[in-house]
């Protein structure tokens, strides 16, 4: 065996995990902070906060009697407060029955605080996990700034017939092959514009140039460019990149997005030879497209076969920087459709409309990090933006020893006037452990198999 070869692979399988200890880190120390800080707000006292679990590689005690550690398994993390036997927020019976001879000192734990700082405390895990992916999306963006209205060509992108194009960055557009430019605003209105523009190689766009309206010449506008790889897709696998325009699938020449997405619909999986122009070389790849159940305009799925790019125009958008008003509303539309989204595939799979393949573990959370990180740092934050709702949402589920299971415990104690009984809990708190570790073995084999 050639020890030299296996270097490349070795350095991406460390990039992917230290993109996954990243991720994962940062995601759970946010969740995490968010119990500690409200607990502390509410009078209840934390004991430990930890990164990781196993053995303390650092701790430091803070003035409040904070334990503040980094463990050896970055797999997750925990507070636990006074009063807790474990990191599940399980009952100390004896360390309760201790502070129950101090009613100042029954108060500072978490069994001991009144429903609402124990409520709180619990919720603000999750609370924090979607406030943070808000303000993330927020500030990328204000960072990316909006498309200007009217669509103006900011950066003309590389292609390989680019010199013959008349087309120009500045440029205004309003017209193309006669067909009137819609704002960017109106959703419906840019579908079927896009829709209606002729497929033909070379189009005439009309153009607002230096105040002065002309028509020039330019491509069409969505081509079958790469804009980006999805992570784990058939594309990836080959080594497609950002950058690269495929010129020509299964033979046919193609100059349309489109005209692409139509090969690989019809494909029916079979193997599809690929001609691609990367910054002026011609390269071939073959892949598999695979079958791939996403979002339809109904709110159900549909099973599509899919390479696994996104495409875009053949210019960027001149942009202008979006108002914090903008900017946050947008945030909060993004994050609640992936709560949508969320709840929409697990429902679907649920029933059985969908594959239980759409469910990741961590091999393919960290494979999709890894990816994630080398399409660079705006596509990796995008990403822990993204797994941090997922992380909060997942919390919310109400599973016993899941931040959902002690809020649906609480809510238990605010209807019947008290809390469910200890020997109660501990069997509750056992099966949401099973049932937490079946998901995760679950998981992992569908990230093996699938």
């Amino acid at each position: 065996m050639d020890i030299l070869a296996l270097i490349p692979q070795f350095g991406g399988l460390l990039y992917t995990i230290v993109a996954f200890i990243v991720a994962l880190s940062v995601i759970v120390a946010v969740h995490e902070y968010g119990h500690y800080i409200v607990g502390r707000w509410s009078g209840i006292h934390a004991e430990v906060f930890s990164i990781g679990f196993g053995p303390v590689l650092f701790s430091r005690r803070d003035k409040r009697g904070t334990r503040w550690q980094v463990a050896a398994l970055p797999f997750g993390g925990y507070v636990k407060f006074l009063g807790d036997a474990d990191a599940a927020s399980g009952k100390d019976g004896a360390a309760m029955q201790v502070a129950a001879q101090d009613p100042s000192q029954l108060r500072r734990t978490m069994h001991g605080a009144p429903l609402w700082a124990r409520t709180a405390t619990v919720a603000a895990g999750p609370v924090f996990n979607f406030a943070m992916s808000i303000l993330v999306f927020a500030a990328i963006f204000m960072f990316r700034g909006v498309a200007t209205d009217p669509l103006t060509v900011g950066e003309l992108r590389p292609l390989p017939e680019a010199s013959a194009y008349d087309l120009r960055a500045g440029d205004e557009v309003l017209a193309i092959a006669d067909l009137p430019a819609p704002a960017f605003d109106d959703p419906a209105a840019w579908s079927d514009f896009i829709a209606a523009i002729p497929r033909e190689r070379v189009l005439d766009y009309r153009v607002r140039r230096d105040d002065i309206e002309t028509t020039v010449s330019g491509p069409y506008l969505m081509p079958p460019l790469v804009v980006q790889v999805a992570p784990r897709s058939a594309a990836m696998d080959i080594g497609l990149k950002p950058g690269d325009v495929i010129q020509s699938i299964a033979g046919n020449t193609v100059f349309a997005f489109a005209q692409l997405r139509e090969a690989v619909e019809t494909s029916n999986g079979a193997p599809l030879a690929l001609n691609v122009w990367r910054d002026g070389q011609e390269l071939e790849f073959v892949l598999v497209p695979r079958r791939t159940d996403e979002p339809a305009a109904d709110g159900g799925f549909r099973n599509q076969w899919r390479i696994g790019i996104a495409g875009g125009m053949a210019f960027v958008p001149a942009t202008h920087a979006a108002g914090p008003v903008q900017a946050l509303t947008g945030a909060v539309v993004q994050t609640w459709e992936i709560i949508r989204g969320s709840l929409s595939g697990l429902w679907h799979m649920v029933t059985g409309a969908i594959s239980t393949c759409n469910i990741s573990g961590p091999i393919g959370i960290a494979e999709t990090s890894g990816a994630m990180a080398s399409q660079g740092a705006q596509s990796f934050v995008w990403f822990i933006a993204v797994l941090s709702t997922a992380v909060g949402l997942l919390n919310l589920f109400p599973i016993p020893a899941l931040d959902g299971g002690h809020l649906m415990f609480y809510a238990y104690e605010a209807v019947a006037g008290k809390p469910p009984s200890d020997s109660a809990l501990r069997i509750l708190m056992a099966i949401g452990i099973s049932l937490i570790l079946s998901l995760m073995v679950f998981a992992i084999s569908n990230d093996l198999f699938c």
